[in-house]
């Protein structure tokens, strides 16, 4: 008898971290894999799926216009409840550390069914960075069965909560997996560049960052571009109107600023080796770029994914004008410092985690 396996997915990051482990419990004889989309983030959700050519079973399609989160936390609890009644599914499989996440695990613990969280035991110890995410990863790490940690050092912040040793596991960081995959695939999405001009991609969105921290990052930005012209910027805007405003009031209409609708997962990954550094407040371009070798500013003030910092190959500066600046103008002035960055070091896997993660699940339900 086949066991029902769900995979719940939310966000555009979260559909790519899942789609390895999807497909790889797709090809498994004793998994019935069904997948359930709460669609957090309609469109690029739907991008990503696409590329890895996931259908959800479930779309419960919660995304609104720029939704509060306790509006979208109490429409998640209420239509995952129905969900989770409707399927009865014998295990659950969350990733990361969005509301999606956070309530799923919820939903699941009222329902006693046991619940893998995907990257798991990310910390900052900081409630307030990133928020609410850093919240949402501590209440899914209290109420998950199996805790798929990316790194050791995630793993000894497990440990250090009291989660039982049993319980977790280092598998790498399923990212990997699914860049290793688009990478292979993806240099006829290259973006154009000008002759003789490095590229430098930007991606900002943080909910923490709204307001003056934001407006402070892309005055950043846009000066980096006016004191280097042989420089050209491309920023993905988020479609959050606390983001795509402020975009472009600060960094419209500059002639070497190219601010776009979001990118398909497979043009991002091109961006990214086509890109000379990255400027990102982003969690999971801290993961992807050092495996392709490019310099990473996090334009964060804590991170949760210290190990590529410690390797010397991820700066955090900040949403601080003056080190965003300063920074980024010492990667495109010395060539020491560059290649000290660009060394393609990543901590976080070797493209085999989703293998890891079903090996688990196959040793409790395929005997």
């Amino acid at each position: 008898m086949k066991r029902k396996i769900l995979c719940a997915v939310g966000t555009r990051p979260e559909a790519i971290k899942m789609a390895p482990v999807i497909r790889a419990l797709a090809r498994e004889p004793w998994a019935e894999v069904r997948v359930l989309a709460t669609a957090q983030h309609r469109h690029m959700l739907d991008q990503v799926l696409k590329i890895f050519n996931i259908e959800p079973n479930i779309d419960l399609d919660i995304m609104r216009p720029n939704q509060a989160l306790t509006t979208l936390t109490a429409r998640l609890l209420l239509d995952l409840d129905d969900a989770l009644q409707a399927e009865k599914p014998e295990a659950v499989l969350v990733q990361g550390d969005t509301t999606t996440v956070m309530s799923v695990a919820l939903t699941c613990f009222y329902h006693r069914i046991p619940i893998g969280h995907v990257e798991a035991g990310l910390r900052t110890g900081d409630m307030a960075n990133p928020f609410p995410e850093e919240m949402n990863r501590v209440v899914a790490g209290r109420l998950a069965q199996w805790h798929f940690c990316p790194t050791t050092s995630s793993s000894e912040n497990l440990r250090r909560e009291g989660i039982p040793e049993k319980a977790i596991y280092v598998t790498g960081n399923t990212v990997i997996d699914a860049l290793l995959d688009v990478s292979a695939r993806c240099d006829s999405a290259m973006p154009a560049v000008g002759e003789g001009r490095r590229l430098i991609l930007v991606t900002s969105h943080r909910r923490e960052n709204f307001g003056e921290a934001m407006k402070q990052t892309f005055c950043a930005v846009r000066d980096i571009a006016n004191s280097n012209p042989d420089v050209e910027i491309l920023y993905p805007v988020h479609p959050n109107p606390n983001v795509h405003t402020l975009a472009h009031q600060i960094l419209g209409g500059h002639p070497r600023i190219t601010l776009c609708e979001p990118l398909d997962y497979l043009p991002f990954v091109a961006a990214m080796k086509k890109a000379y550094l990255i400027l990102t407040d982003s969690g999971g371009v801290q993961e992807e770029a050092p495996a392709l070798g490019k310099p990473v500013l996090v334009m964060r003030r804590e991170t949760e994914r210290p190990e590529a910092v410690v390797q010397g190959v991820v700066k955090l500066v900040g949403a601080d004008y003056e080190a965003i600046v300063s920074n980024t103008q010492r990667l495109l002035d010395d060539s020491a410092a560059y290649a000290a960055m660009a060394r393609g070091v990543s901590p976080y896997g070797d493209g085999r985690a989703a293998e890891r993660i079903v090996n688990v699940l196959r040793e409790r339900y395929a005997g």
